[in-house]
C-alpha cells in the first residue's frame, strides 16, 4: 500500500487509525516516522514519504515519533494472508527467529539461501532480515523499559541486544532518548521487579467481537493447561527459552496482557503468539465489507462486526487435540487431552491460579504406549502415526509453513480426511481462506439461512467469500450455539 501515495495522504489526512500497520509515514522537515492516525498536525503533503515497516524508516535515517508511537502498531495483515516467501519470512522474525539462529536459521527454515531471503525482504519492505530484527528489538526494549524496573543491563539481554552499547544505541537512534530517558517518562505506573511478570496492552484494529473468540477458547480450554477465570483466559506456554503462563483479558481498546516468564528472552515470542491466538493483526473492515457483498451474510456481519479466528499458540498442540476431537464430542475431547496432559505434561507452577501443566511436547507423546489411549485402533493410529511425523520433523507446522503443502501433507496421513486438515490449516497455520464445508455445524447453519448444505454445492457457492472463508466460518458458527460436538474428519 506505500506505494500508493494519494491513498496514503488520504489516510494520513483523515487519521485513520485502520490503517496503522498497513504503512508508516516519514516526514522529510523533522525526520520523524508516524503511524497514519497520528494525533499532530498532518504535515504537508510534498514532505512526506511512505514506507511499509518501521524498519524501513529506521533504515532511512528515521526517528519514531514520540506521540503517536508507532512502534506499536499492531502488525501488517498483509503477514495473515499470505504465505509467500515475505509472509512467511515476516512471522518468523516475529517469532525472534533471527535472534535465535540469524539469518542462515531463518533461510534454513524457509528452504531458500539466505541471499534470496534478503533480496526479497529488501524488495518490498525496505529493509533486510537484521534491520527488521532489530527493529523488533528496540521495540521489546522499550516495552521492558516502560513496563518494569528491571537493571538495564539484564533487560537488554532480554530485548536480544548482544551487548549493552549496542542497546543504548538504538535505542537512542530509534527514539532520540537514552534508555534512562525513557523510563522517566513513561507513565507511572505499578512496575514489577519481580524477573518475569509483565503487565501490557495488545493493540488491535476495530471493531473486535470478543464473543466468539474468548468464548470458543473458553469452551474447549484443556484443564490444566487453559482455564477461564475472572474475565480472562489463561494458559501456560512452551516457549524457546523457558516456559510462561498468559493472561488475556478483552477491553474496548485493547487486549490486556499478563505475562509470567521464565526467561524474559521470550517476550517477543511469547506477544507473537498471543497476537496470532486471538488474531489481533486482522483488518477486519476489509474482511466484513467483503462478506457483506453477499446478502445472507450481511445482517449477520451486521449483527457483530469484527469476529477473529480463534487461533493456537502452539500449531503441533492443536494439531494434535485436532485428532483427539474426531467424532467426539467437545467435552469427551477435553478429557482426552486432560488425560494425556496429567500424563505426560511438564509441571508448571501457578500461584495466580489452576494452571498446572504445559500441554506434551510431541516427542513425549511419540514415546508413550498406543494401548494406553483409551480411543478406537484407527484413530489411535492416526495419532500415532502424527506425533511420531511431527517428533521426528518429517511434518513441520509452524508460522513458517507453507499451507497447501501443510495440508497435502496432513491429507496423506492415516484418519486424515478434510475436516481436520482444514481446521489446522484455520486455527493452526493462519489460513485465512481455510474453509470448513463438511462441519456439521456450518451445515445446519447453511441449511437455516437457506445456502447449499452439501458440501460441494456450499464450496462453490462460498468462492465469493475468498480470500475471507475462516471468516465466514465463524459468521455461519455463530447462527446456532454450535456446541462444535461430533465433528467429522
Amino acid at each position: 500500500m506505500h506505494t500508493d501515495t494519494e491513498r496514503c495522504v488520504r489516510a494520513v489526512q483523515s487519521k485513520d487509525a485502520r490503517f496503522d500497520g498497513w504503512f508508516f509515514t516519514a516526514v522529510l522537515t523533522t525526520r520523524i516516522y508516524c503511524r497514519p492516525s497520528c494525533p499532530v498536525v498532518p504535515p504537508k503533503p510534498e514532505n512526506m514519504v511512505f514506507h511499509p515497516s518501521a524498519a524501513a524508516c529506521q533504515q532511512a535515517g528515521f526517528r519514531a515519533c514520540k506521540r503517536c508511537r508507532p512502534d506499536t502498531s499492531p502488525g501488517s495483515p498483509e503477514w495473515n494472508q499470505r504465505a509467500d516467501l515475505v509472509a512467511r519470512a515476516m512471522r518468523l522474525i516475529a517469532e525472534g527467529v533471527v535472534d535465535r539462529e540469524g539469518v542462515p536459521g531463518l533461510a534454513g527454515r524457509l528452504g531458500y539461501s539466505a541471499r534470496q531471503v534478503e533480496r526479497q525482504l529488501l524488495a518490498e519492505l525496505g529493509a533486510g532480515p537484521l534491520a527488521l530484527a532489530r527493529a523488533q528489538r528496540a521495540q521489546t526494549a522499550r516495552l521492558l523499559i516502560e513496563t518494569t524496573t528491571l537493571p538495564m543491563a539484564q533487560l537488554a539481554f532480554a530485548a536480544g541486544f548482544a551487548s549493552i552499547r549496542t542497546f543504548n544505541d538504538t535505542v537512542r537512534e530509534v527514539f532520540a532518548l537514552s534508555p534512562s530517558e525513557l523510563r522517566t517518562r513513561a507513565p507511572r505506573r505499578q512496575g514489577t521487579s519481580t524477573p518475569g511478570a509483565l503487565s501490557l496492552r495488545l493493540p488491535f484494529r476495530t471493531p473486535l467481537n470478543p464473543d466468539n473468540l474468548f468464548g470458543h477458547l473458553a469452551a474447549t480450554a484443556v484443564p490444566g493447561v487453559e482455564e477461564w477465570r475472572d474475565g480472562s483466559y489463561r494458559r501456560t506456554l512452551r516457549l524457546p527459552y523457558g516456559r510462561g503462563i498468559v493472561a488475556l483479558t478483552p477491553t474496548p481498546d485493547h487486549i490486556a496482557c499478563r505475562l509470567t516468564l521464565s526467561d524474559l528472552r521470550d517476550l517477543t515470542v511469547a506477544i507473537s503468539r498471543c497476537r496470532r491466538l486471538l488474531d489481533l493483526d486482522a483488518d477486519p473492515v476489509a474482511i466484513d465489507d467483503q462478506l457483506r457483498r453477499d446478502p445472507v451474510l450481511a445482517p449477520l456481519v451486521d449483527k457483530a462486526p469484527g469476529r477473529r479466528v480463534p487461533r493456537t499458540v502452539d500449531e503441533a498442540e492443536f494439531a494434535v487435540r485436532a485428532v483427539l476431537g474426531q467424532q467426539v464430542s467437545t467435552a469427551a475431547a477435553r478429557t482426552h487431552a486432560a488425560r494425556l496432559v496429567t500424563a505426560h505434561g511438564e509441571p508448571v507452577d501457578d500461584p495466580e491460579g489452576g494452571l498446572t501443566h504445559l500441554f506434551p511436547a510431541p516427542e513425549a507423546l511419540a514415546a508413550l504406549d498406543p494401548e494406553s489411549l483409551a480411543m478406537p485402533r484407527t484413530r489411535r493410529t492416526t495419532f500415532t502415526t502424527l506425533v511420531r511425523r511431527l517428533a521426528d520433523g518429517e511434518l513441520r507446522l509452524g508460522v513458517e509453513s507453507d499451507w497447501p503443502q501443510s495440508r497435502a501433507q496432513l491429507l496423506a496421513l492415516p484418519g486424515f480426511g478434510p475436516w481436520t486438515a482444514d481446521v489446522i490449516a484455520m486455527r493452526a497455520l493462519g489460513d485465512p481462506d481455510a474453509f470448513l464445508p463438511t462441519d456439521l455445524g456450518i451445515r445446519r447453519a447453511a441449511r437455516e439461512l437457506g445456502l447449499p448444505s452439501t458440501p460441494a454445492a456450499l464450496t462453490a457457492r462460498a468462492a465469493s467469500w475468498r480470500p475471507w472463508r475462516a471468516y465466514a466460518v465463524q459468521y455461519l458458527w455463530a447462527t446456532d450455539s454450535h456446541p462444535i460436538n461430533f465433528l467429522p474428519v
